[in-house]
């Protein structure tokens, strides 16, 4: 979609009009070893199948498949994708330590309605020779993604990005994430402040607080990522737009009594 001799308009400009980040233009996999790259493809359809497994029985099991691998560089690997265990939980998603942690919110509370709550998470996205890292916004009631993005880093850039996406379209009264730098950073929380509505964070190790953007995670993986394979961040972009589109627009689910969740979220919109 991007045409770099394009004789008028510039590729800084083209990126802008098509919604993709220049880093992610001229992104070119690198950094990881191609044996890497497939120990972490491994990884992450073992994570999704088996949240709960911790760095020890990730090492076990790839190494049940034929990897001479040690706990050590399975700990960093699974800390490049981003992935945290349930329980027991290596330490990958920490804040930094001059930003506020605030309180989990949501224990015990009945979600009623639209913009009562919304969550927010990382995810890895793996390519065949390479990776990103997609970010969402859900609408906990109606599970409607309000906004998404996707990275070739984890810094906060395109969490501020979807963020200000979703805030286009509604105000939360609560905003629930876990206790990521990301997350944490003052830009991010400044940002929710301003528009008015309460931060909840996740407790340490209480992956499950943030249940229903794990199970979109599962969705994501299953019904598009490993299907499609993509092979370049642009194909993987054009697929998780069509993706989002089919799950909020045309994807029934049974919690929502067989309703789509754009179909909840807006006539339940007021």
């Amino acid at each position: 979609m991007i045409e770099p001799a394009h004789p008028q308009i510039s590729i800084a400009r083209q990126c802008d009009l098509v919604g993709l980040p220049r880093s992610t233009y001229y992104y070119h996999a690198q950094g990881e070893s191609t044996e890497n790259l497939t120990l972490m493809r491994l990884l992450d359809k073992q994570y999704t199948d088996t949240p709960y497994y911790g760095i020890r029985r990730m090492t076990a099991w790839l190494r049940s498949q034929g990897y001479a691998v040690n706990h050590k560089r399975v700990a960093r690997l699974l800390r490049t994708m981003g992935l945290e265990t349930i329980y027991p939980k290596p330490r990958t998603s920490q804040p930094h330590p001059e930003q506020r942690v605030y309180p989990y919110l949501l224990r015990g509370v009945p979600i009623t309605r639209v913009n009562q709550v919304w969550s927010t998470d990382i995810t890895y996205i793996r390519l065949q020779a390479g990776f990103l890292y997609l970010v969402a916004v859900m609408d906990w009631f109606s599970r409607y993604v309000l906004s998404w993005a996707v990275s070739i880093t984890m810094d906060v850039g395109f969490c501020l990005e979807a963020l200000d996406q979703a805030l286009e379209v509604a105000r939360p009264e609560i905003f629930n994430s876990d206790q990521g730098a990301q997350f944490t950073s003052n830009d991010l929380t400044g940002r929710l402040a301003a528009a008015g509505g309460l931060i909840s964070m996740d407790g340490r190790g209480r992956a499950l607080d943030n249940v229903f953007v794990e199970r979109l995670w599962r969705t994501v993986k299953y019904e598009e990522v490993y299907v499609k394979d993509y092979e370049t961040p642009a194909a993987a972009i054009q697929g998780l737009a069509q993706f989002f589109v089919r799950y909020n627009e045309w994807r029934q689910h049974q919690a929502l009594g067989y309703q789509t969740p754009a179909a909840v979220y807006f006539n339940s919109y007021v």
